[in-house]
């Protein structure tokens, strides 16, 4: 084939209308809802978390419900706290992805991540929220370890001779 013709084809399709190049009904009814979203987190967990303002009213943690993922109470406090503050837990969904850490770790991080996602949605939130310490990255990490040394400063046993 020549240059010509291959010319001629590629002007030849662009004149056709294919039903293909229209969004169908259920395309456009798939449209995603708005969201806020914010990462929150501590020591390696990271939680990304995302606000919805319409749908069913839950809080689900990689895919389950909370209470599913967190089997201590102690954690699912801390991951409802930052809600719980403002008096909005029944009343927005939430879906958070974590990442890395223990399960304390991650609930901590998905506390920070719904301050900051609440902070997102409504600024007069922010003065509570800084107050009860949610919006403060907890900047304690787990320290190296040295070598010439068992772990980070836990030394071999001395002996004199």
């Amino acid at each position: 084939m020549s240059e010509e013709d291959i010319k001629n084809i590629e002007e030849e399709g662009k004149d056709d209308i294919l039903p293909d190049d229209f969004p169908t009904e259920k395309q456009i009814a798939s449209k995603p809802d708005r969201y806020f979203e914010a990462t929150g987190r501590r020591k390696t967990a990271v939680a990304r978390v995302r606000l919805f303002t319409r749908g069913e009213k839950q809080f689900l943690v990689n895919g389950k419900n909370y209470e599913e993922y967190f089997p201590m109470e102690e954690d699912r406090q801390m991951v409802t706290a930052s809600m719980r503050k403002m008096k909005c837990l029944d009343k927005f969904r939430v879906t958070v992805l974590v990442r890395g850490g223990g399960r304390s770790a991650q609930a901590e991080a998905i506390r920070h991540g719904t301050a900051r996602v609440l902070l997102d949605f409504n600024a007069n939130f922010k003065k509570r929220l800084r107050k009860v310490g949610f919006l403060t990255r907890d900047p304690r990490m787990r320290e190296r370890k040295k070598f010439g040394l068992k772990r980070a400063r836990k030394s071999p046993q001395w002996a004199k001779r």
